[in-house]
């Protein structure tokens, strides 16, 4: 590629970027609410998060046909169509709030979760015009878009969250407002149409899906990938049920999950120069080992404390490292993946990828709720610090699992020679 294809590649990030601190201020806002707002409305407790799970649902069932949407029409009518879901959910599920509907609520949740399928693509986009030298940077700066995001979002909910008599009926509204307002930033995104205009650089005809699930490195990143977002998703879905459960208020769950936010995508400025250097499969593995960190650091919280109860520190040091546990690990996936296959199998794959990567996280959602408010026969501030510890045992498999997985990619070349 020539240079004009990065200069070309720098504005669409500049763009997406911008997309990803006005509409993806939504997700933490909808994050801190979602299991809240479920609490209010579920007649029992173990489904709190299930509107958060919803999300997760939505997003995992639009990715096979959003990412072949893409791939005919382009980009852009992708990621309008997710803004547009992202706010007809919100205001549906403001609805739900202001008339009491526990499935309306849920309906609603489940378009947010168009958005949030959309949301995951633009990633994908910042590589779509980049060289191989300036990818792993494009999709890492896309990433550190939600810094802003991080920032923006839960003080927006602190300043709508109570503003009318239903709480978290003013955050559906604003969240609704977010999507209006970013989609007009699609309009400045320089992309491909579609598959006539994209680039093939490749000899060999697209694989079938057998054929690239047989691929060992699609393989490991999709698993890395799945791993690394579904423990992320485990751990932050909960705390906020956690965080009011200890007797802390709203407005400090707002402030931690903000740090957690934060700490997934601050490191995206470097996480792409540390890919290039160091290779993929190592930074994945830091990922993990982070997120090891951020479980081991919870539970020590609950261990340490004269009274049991996980204290603010306790929060904030778990939440931080999970966040750049999540960074290190779903982008050095990424990163693995597009590097994995042809540009004339891209819509497929990425389909494919976020397809099981969301499945397992609408798992992972369900089973936050479910550990978290239903793992021990106890009532009050004893069952929520018996939920939480649950919650982060829970990430031991998970991290194995990913882990043994990038061992066998390390030592597969070694075998076969």
């Amino acid at each position: 590629m020539s240079e004009i294809d990065d200069t070309r590649a720098k504005r669409n990030v500049a763009v997406l970027v911008m997309a990803q601190a006005i509409l993806g201020a939504q997700m933490p806002m909808i994050f801190v609410i979602g299991g809240l707002a479920g609490s209010q409305l579920a007649g029992n407790p173990c489904f709190a998060t299930l509107p958060i799970s919803f999300i997760i649902f939505g997003s995992m069932t639009t990715a096979p046909w959003m990412s072949p949407l893409m791939q005919r029409h382009g980009r852009r009518a992708g990621f309008v169509i997710g803004a547009l879901a992202g706010a007809g959910g919100a205001l549906i599920a403001a609805y739900g709030l202001f008339v009491a509907s526990f499935p309306i609520l849920l309906l609603g949740s489940y378009l947010t979760g168009i958005y949030m399928s959309a949301q995951g693509f633009y990633r994908f986009a910042a590589a779509d015009t980049a060289t191989e030298a300036f990818r792993p940077k494009a999709i890492s700066y896309v990433m550190a878009g939600g810094l802003m995001a991080a920032i923006l979002g839960p003080q927006l909910n602190k300043l709508v969250q109570d503003a009318y008599v239903v709480p978290f009926l003013g955050s559906y509204i604003a969240v609704a407002g977010l999507n209006l307002v970013g989609m007009l930033l699609f309009l400045a995104l320089d992309l491909p149409k579609g598959t006539k205009s994209a680039p093939v650089t490749y000899d060999t005809p697209a694989r079938t899906r057998r054929q690239l699930l047989q691929d060992p490195q699609i393989v490991v990143a999709i698993i890395c990938g799945m791993v690394s977002y579904s423990l992320m998703n485990l751990m932050m879905t909960s705390t906020p049920l956690a965080v009011v459960g200890c007797g802390f208020g709203t407005d400090r769950a707002n402030d931690i999950v903000s740090a957690h936010v934060i700490a997934m995508f601050l490191p995206s400025f470097f996480t792409g120069h540390l890919i290039a250097r160091f290779g993929t499969e190592r930074i994945v593995a830091i990922g993990l080992l982070i997120l090891a960190a951020a479980g081991f650091a919870a539970l020590m919280g609950v261990e340490f404390s004269e009274d049991g109860i996980p204290g603010l520190f306790s929060f904030y040091a778990a939440l931080i490292l999970l966040g750049v546990g999540w960074n290190f690990g779903f982008i050095g996936a990424t990163a693995m993946l597009t590097n994995a296959h042809a540009p004339s199998e891209r819509g497929v794959v990425q389909g494919m990828n976020d397809l099981i990567v969301f499945g397992m996280v609408t798992v992972a959602s369900l089973a936050s709720g479910g550990l978290m408010n239903c793992a021990a026969d106890a009532t009050g501030t004893e069952a929520v610090v018996a939920g939480w510890s649950a919650v982060n045992y829970a990430m031991l498999p998970f991290l194995t699992l990913a882990g043994a997985s990038l061992i066998w990619l390390a030592l597969r070349p070694r075998q076969t020679a």
